[in-house]
């Protein structure tokens, strides 16, 4: 059974930066693909970034250029550095993992979750 843990939400102004983690833990990490995705009130859950068992990147339109996914086998952690942050970046976000090891867009491809980290922008 794997464990996410995400950390590194917070509050901060737009234009400012954060650094989101998700620590796994029950298995290794290097055998999953990892993800990001956001739900913010009144919308539904929505993909952010992923990265696969190779590194390969896949990132929505809304935060290319912005945000950067990265992983570290070693440590077993995945991480989500945002830059340029806007006030509709606001929500909850959350890590999830693929055991098909893919950097897939849809939520339904991912069979792990963690529990949420709360990021919120003021304008």
């Amino acid at each position: 059974q794997v464990q996410l843990t995400e950390s590194g939400g917070g509050l901060v102004q737009a234009g400012g930066s954060l650094r989101l983690s998700c620590a796994a833990s029950g298995r290794p990490l290097s055998d999953y693909g990892a993800g990001w995705f956001r739900l913010s009130p009144g919308k539904e859950r929505e993909f952010v970034a992923a990265i696969d068992w190779t590194t390969s990147t896949n990132y929505a339109s809304s935060v290319k250029g912005r945000f950067t996914i990265s992983r570290d086998n070693s440590m077993n952690m995945v991480f989500l550095q945002m830059n340029n942050l806007k006030p509709e970046d606001t929500a909850i976000y959350y890590c999830a993992l693929d055991s098909a090891g893919n950097n897939a867009r849809f939520a339904n491809r991912y069979q792990y979750w963690g529990q949420g980290t709360q990021v919120t922008v003021s304008s």
